[in-house]
C-alpha cells in the first residue's frame, strides 16, 4: 500500500476510534496518544432530533474543528469539514429519519487528510440502534 493510502486508512481509523471513547478522560489520553503520532484530533457530544440536528452538527465540527486547531479560518478548510460532516450524517441518515440520536462526532487530521467520524445511538422507543457514518477530505 502506498504512504498516501495508509495515511487516510490510519486518519480515518483516529477519527472513529476517538468517537467511540467512553469517557472524557480516555477521550483526552487517545487524543493525547494519537498527537505524538502526528494526528490531531478531537470529539464533541451530539444529542437531538435527526433531521432538525444536521446544520447544527455541521456547525459544531466547523467549530470544534477551529477551536482545537485541526483546521484554520480558511473557506477550503471549513468547507472540507462541512462536506466531510455531511457525507457522515448521510450515511447514518436512512435509520435515523424521524429518531432522536446522540453520540459523538469525531474529527481527525493528519496533513492533508481530514476525517469526520459520527458514532450516534438513534432512538426508537426504549430501543437504540446504533449508526456510525464516516466522511474523507484532502485538504
Amino acid at each position: 500500500m502506498s504512504q498516501k493510502h495508509m495515511d487516510s486508512v490510519s486518519i480515518a481509523r483516529a477519527a472513529l476510534t476517538i468517537t467511540l471513547t467512553p469517557t472524557r478522560e480516555a477521550e483526552k489520553e487517545q487524543k493525547a496518544k494519537y498527537l505524538q503520532e502526528g494526528i490531531r484530533s478531537l470529539a464533541v457530544d451530539y444529542g437531538g432530533e435527526f433531521l432538525t440536528s444536521v446544520q447544527k452538527v455541521v456547525e459544531r465540527a466547523i467549530v470544534a474543528a477551529k477551536r482545537e486547531g485541526i483546521i484554520s479560518e480558511t473557506l477550503h478548510e471549513e468547507g472540507a469539514i462541512a462536506g466531510a460532516t455531511k457525507e457522515a450524517l448521510s450515511q447514518i441518515m436512512p435509520k435515523a429519519l424521524g429518531s432522536n440520536v446522540g453520540g459523538k462526532v469525531g474529527i481527525a487530521r493528519r496533513q492533508e487528510h481530514v476525517v469526520v467520524a459520527i458514532f450516534f445511538a438513534i432512538g426508537l422507543l426504549h430501543l437504540n440502534e446504533v449508526g456510525v457514518g464516516m466522511g474523507h477530505r484532502v485538504i
